[in-house]
């Protein structure tokens, strides 16, 4: 029974925050460009539930690149009020849209010359009526019998991480931009590290030298299970290296890839990175040419090991080379 009830009360919220995406539109698509374009902060307000969630929203934005406070309606009626700025952007929480402290809040923001934005799951609620754009977060029913507020609060949440979510892309907010407002945690630690404290190096090494037969590359690839091969001479010199996407692109193409020569499939002097370059940096390079692996090399053009994007991100408990 226990069970049982328990998941009737994520598929009701998974089904709220579902049904919001036959909602979003041209009104979601004005809140992003409001805050995109805005040269301030995101100000953000709410009562009760709406309030705890607005401070969480608060939070995934400021990590994320966007500017962002949480007003209390009341404090802002008592003086609080004059931490906005025209050049804001308010965002206001509330899901009936008929929460008085808050719309007795928004003339006064008005006044100020704020675009307001209102998330609410009443579209026809006096706050809807008197911002300038409506975000509608509403749902068909709350998971609690009694109307505690539960799924719509997951959904009023879920939105505000889409919002969060979409102003990264458009503002191209980058992994290293990231690394810098979390300098700490696991992924924090990650990017503030070296490439030498992550990067796989000895047998885990995938090599594979320029006179051997395309047979042994592939089961090469195979056995080190890193995605690509690195091709070198004898005394460890990078001189290409032959990806799984190499190897499934001549396939594409009808061609018998045993038959192939190396330097048929081989990408000849690929990118590459130092040991002791900032880790973000080498997260940064796989980003912008959408790889997942790098030689690490030294000055001489050397192959010292191996970094792929899972050593990065992490696969489990977060450990430098060597500790």
């Amino acid at each position: 029974m226990i069970i049982e009830q328990a998941a009737e009360v994520l598929r009701i919220e998974a089904q709220g925050i579902l049904d919001l995406i036959d909602r979003l539109g041209e009104e979601f698509t004005a809140a992003v460009e409001a805050i995109y374009n805005c040269t301030q902060r995101v100000v953000i307000s709410g009562i009760g539930k709406s309030g705890l969630v607005g401070r969480k929203i608060v939070a995934t934005l400021n990590s994320t690149g966007t500017q962002s406070i949480f007003l209390h309606p009341v404090e802002a009626m008592h003086g609080d009020l004059g931490i906005v700025s025209k050049e804001d952007v308010f965002l206001a929480l509330s899901y009936t849209g008929e929460t008085a402290e808050m719309n007795a809040l928004i003339p006064s923001i008005h006044s100020l010359g704020c675009t307001i934005i209102a998330l609410t799951g009443n579209p026809k609620s006096t706050l809807a009526k008197i911002s300038d754009i409506v975000i509608d977060v509403g749902v068909k029913k709350e998971a609690c019998s009694l109307g505690a507020p539960t799924a719509s609060t997951t959904a009023l949440l879920a939105m505000g991480d889409a919002l969060a979510v979409v102003l990264i892309q458009k503002k191209r907010f980058k992994s290293s931009d990231f690394k810098k407002v979390h300098p700490g945690g696991n992924l924090g630690q990650r990017l503030s590290s070296c490439v030498s404290d992550l990067m796989v190096t000895g047998d885990s090494v995938p090599l594979a030298f320029e006179n051997q037969a395309m047979e042994e590359i592939i089961t090469t690839i195979d056995r080190i299970n890193r995605g690509a091969v690195f091709i070198v001479t004898r005394d460890l010199s990078l001189k290409g290296i032959v990806t799984d996407g190499d190897i499934r692109r001549q396939l594409v193409k009808k061609k018998n890839v045993l038959d192939l020569s190396l330097a048929q499939i081989m990408t000849q002097n690929p990118l590459t990175v130092r040991p002791e370059s900032p880790t973000y940096d080498a997260l940064n390079m796989m980003e912008q040419r959408q790889i997942t692996i790098l030689p690490v090399t030294d000055d001489s053009g050397k192959v010292k090991g191996v970094l792929h994007l899972h050593d990065i991100l992490g696969n489990g408990e977060f450990k430098f080379n060597g500790s």
